[in-house]
C-alpha cells in the first residue's frame, strides 16, 4: 500500500498519478507511461535508477549501411541495440528517443564508412527534430568484429554501433533550422 512505503525505500514504484502524491519517494514510475516507445520507458527507468549515480547523457551510435545499426546509451547504460534497413524508420524512432528522453547532451555519434547514407542521415535528422544536439563522424575502422555465421539477424552492425557510441569524432553542434533560417 502507498502508506506503507517510506522515503528510505530504494525500489522503483509503479503507480498511479493520484496514488503518488502519498508516496515519499522520487523513485516513481506513473503506469502512464509504458504507452511511450520501450526504449524511452527502459529510459525512463535507468534515469530513476542512475540520476545522481552517472551524468545524465544521451549517446546514439549509427552504423550506416544496407542494414542500419543503432545503438543508445542514456546515463552510460545501453538501452537499445537493433537493426534498420529504413533511412525514415530510423530518423523517426530516433526523433521519438530525442525528444521523450530529457538529457543534458544529446550526441548523436555516425559512422564514415558509408558518407552517403551519413550524411542523409543527418540532413533528415536536422529537419525533423527541432532542438539542438551535437553530431560526430566517427572512424568506424575496426568496429566490425568477425561473427559467426557471417552476420546472423545483423550482430555485427549492432556491434558497430556499440562501438561507434565509445569513440570520438569531429563534433558538430546543430542548431535547429528555425534558429539558423
Amino acid at each position: 500500500m502507498p502508506e506503507e512505503i517510506t522515503s528510505s525505500d530504494k525500489r522503483l514504484i509503479l503507480t498511479t498519478v493520484r496514488e503518488s502524491e502519498k508516496i515519499p519517494s522520487n523513485l516513481i514510475l506513473f503506469d502512464d507511461e509504458f504507452d511511450y516507445d520501450p526504449t524511452i520507458v527502459r529510459g525512463k527507468i535507468v534515469e530513476k535508477l542512475e540520476s545522481g549515480i552517472h551524468h545524465g547523457s544521451l549517446v546514439i551510435g549509427i552504423d550506416p549501411g544496407n542494414r542500419i545499426g543503432l545503438s543508445v546509451f542514456y546515463y552510460e547504460k545501453e538501452i537499445e541495440s537493433s537493426i534498420y534497413t529504413s533511412v525514415d524508420d530510423l530518423i523517426s524512432h530516433i526523433v521519438k528517443i530525442l525528444v521523450g528522453l530529457h538529457a543534458k547532451r544529446k550526441v548523436v555519434k555516425v559512422g564514415n564508412g558509408n558518407m552517403k547514407i551519413a550524411r542523409q542521415l543527418t540532413n533528415l535528422l536536422n529537419l525533423r527534430f527541432c532542438s539542438h544536439f551535437e553530431l560526430e563522424f566517427v572512424d568506424e575502422r575496426k568496429t566490425s568484429l568477425r561473427v559467426r555465421n557471417y552476420n546472423k539477424r545483423g550482430e555485427r552492425d549492432k556491434v558497430s554501433a556499440r562501438y561507434i557510441t565509445q569513440r570520438e569524432g569531429y563534433r558538430h553542434l546543430v542548431l535547429p533550422l528555425s534558429r539558423t533560417g
